[in-house]
């Protein structure tokens, strides 16, 4: 009878394991069983076991002398696990089978005697729990069949802790398990080696616990390998290898430093024994390379690094395995615009530079490319003093200024109120847009701000200086175009380049609320000059004194000066 309540507790769902194993019996039956062992002195009856020599093996056939008055005769494939073993004279014992057979032959076995015996050993010496050894003969449905002395069933579920992907790779290997079950009434035995295996994990787990100590250097093998780390079993106890623990340099994968069942050497680093957990790491058996980085590295240093990684603010740059500099996008370049470190480097590359800074504690260092040639900037005032004349591309606007490239890389800024001497520029599209050429006149250069201003007023002699006080003073009736309307005026050209304010207040003698009421865009205008400021480079006019008659005019004068808004004076 085969125990198919066991089959069932144990998860499986086919007979066939059982019916394999007590088939292996053939037909021996419980009486054999029981009763065979006792019989002896080669009681030739059938079913006794004899005991017999081998005096000659023919071919396949293995003749014995078992004291009758015929030999017994074996097959040497069938009967013997090692045939290559057997030799002349090796005493054996067979289970007779019948005295004689209907060719006059003994029938005896070699395997159903071991059997036999196998099975009264085990079931006289054994019991669930114990431990059993034996070799796995082959893989059969829901298991595998192991002879330990008897065929025993491994259900596949109990082959190991983790599940095997084939438990064919066991086939004709020795293991160690535990019985499970013992059926004496069906004969049958089932075993597990995942059992014995949690048992020794939890008696090694224990012993573990109790001699792993922060600082310890243990072997371990690698059971599982994640994108976070690696797991390394200790001899019970799994620790983690977290991935920036396995290397002070850079790596992309656990799997570049540690392989499945590589047997390894790690420092450990933490342990909780409440949670059974333990972290482990590669690194530490050896000294950080930061430690005695900022002696090794001080600030100046030039050496060649290998280019790791690339942000959009900088580049990585390996100086020795652990230890990796940043070269910040300003720090590549002294005169080229830089949108993205890849226009300069790339991943792999090798490239110079220079060591700004060292922050030993936060495993920092500032690295420098553009300091390894010499800053133009240095020699840019030698090379553009004060007054030099110089033809540039406008690159960029804005509001206060234009931005002009001298040359490759070197922008020079030309603010509005260097564009003109006597128009007032409120933006410097009033003048000039992208891409015109100019030509400029180096006004001053910053090398500790990388700065060069630049003026095209400066190209011209300052009217200011001699020829607008000698031809406008006070009191004097000129004529001139409205250029700009602003709420507190209105702007008027008086030649090109040279304006003057006409302040609301000189409109009329009525109050003006918008000087649009009065006068319109290019409007010709007589007016009056009221004052001209050479220290603020200021004219002030008046239309309203200029339609006055000289009767007015001459009463007006006689009057003390009054002031007027906007700082203009009659």
């Amino acid at each position: 009878m085969v125990n198919f309540a066991l089959l069932k507790e144990l998860g499986l769902d086919d007979q066939a394991a059982s019916v394999e194993i007590q088939s292996k019996f053939e037909n021996i039956d419980d009486a054999q069983i029981g009763g065979l062992l006792e019989k002896s002195g080669n009681s030739f009856t059938n079913g006794s076991m004899l005991k017999g020599k081998i005096v000659n093996i023919r071919g396949d056939d293995v003749v014995l002398e078992i004291g009758l008055k015929s030999e017994g005769v074996l097959s040497l494939m069938r009967e013997f696990d090692d045939p290559a073993s057997v030799e002349v004279g090796d005493e054996i014992t067979v289970l007779l089978e019948q005295v004689e057979s209907e060719n006059g032959l003994v029938q005896i076995s070699k395997r159903k005697a071991d059997r036999i015996i196998g099975w009264e050993t085990i079931v006289t010496t054994k019991k669930e729990g114990d431990p059993v050894s034996g070799k796995v003969t082959r893989k059969i449905k829901g298991g595998l069949l192991v002879d330990i002395g008897v065929p025993v069933f491994l259900p596949a579920s109990q082959v190991d802790i983790r599940r095997p992907a084939d438990i064919g790779e066991f086939i004709n290997k020795t293991i160690d398990a535990e019985i499970l079950k013992i059926d004496l009434e069906r004969r049958n035995i089932v075993i597990s080696r995942r059992k014995l295996m949690e048992r020794h994990r939890t008696e090694a787990k224990q012993k573990l616990f109790d001699e792993i100590v922060v600082g310890q250097v243990r072997k371990g093998t690698v059971k599982n390998i994640a994108d976070f780390g690696a797991f390394v079993d200790l001899g019970g106890v799994d620790g983690l290898l977290h991935i920036t623990d396995m290397s002070w340099g850079r790596i992309n994968h656990p799997s570049d430093m540690v392989k499945l069942d590589e047997e390894i050497e790690v420092a450990v680093l933490n342990v909780d024994r409440e949670k059974e957990k333990i972290a482990l790491g590669l690194k530490q058996k050896h000294a950080s390379p930061w430690e005695h980085v900022d002696e090794k590295y001080p600030i100046g240093t030039r050496i060649k690094g290998q280019v790791t990684n690339i942000m959009s603010y900088g580049a990585f740059v390996k100086l020795e395995e652990g230890v990796e500099g940043l070269v910040h996008i300003s720090e590549m370049s002294w005169t080229k615009r830089i949108n993205h470190p890849g226009e300069m480097l790339s991943v792999g590359e090798e490239v110079d530079v220079v060591v700004l800074e060292v922050n030993k504690g936060k495993q920092e260092i500032s690295l420098g490319v553009k300091q390894t040639e010499a800053n133009p900037w240095t020699v840019l005032a030698e090379k553009y003093p004060p007054g030099t004349v110089v033809t540039g591309k406008v690159r960029n606007l804005a509001n206060y200024g234009a931005f002009i490239e001298i040359e490759e890389g070197i922008d020079g800024l030309l603010h509005v109120s260097d564009m003109s001497w006597t128009k007032k520029i409120v933006h410097p599209s009033e003048m000039i847009k992208k891409g015109d050429a100019i030509q400029c006149v180096v006004l001053s250069v910053d090398q500790e701000k990388n700065r060069v201003a630049l003026g095209v007023k400066q190209l011209a002699e300052d009217p200011w200086l001699h020829a607008i006080p000698t031809n406008y003073h006070p009191g004097m009736i000129v004529k001139g175009k409205v250029t700009k309307i602003t709420n507190f005026g209105v702007f008027v050209e008086l030649e090109p380049g040279l304006e003057g304010l006409l302040h609301i207040s000189e409109l009329s003698d009525n109050k003006v609320e918008n000087p649009q009421d009065m006068v319109k865009l290019d409007d010709e205008l007589e007016v009056k000059i009221l004052r001209v400021d050479i220290e603020d480079r200021k004219i002030g006019l008046s239309l309203k004194r200029a339609q006055w008659g000289e009767e007015r005019e001459s009463s007006e004068t006689e009057r003390p000066a009054k002031k007027y808004r906007g700082g203009l004076e009659s």
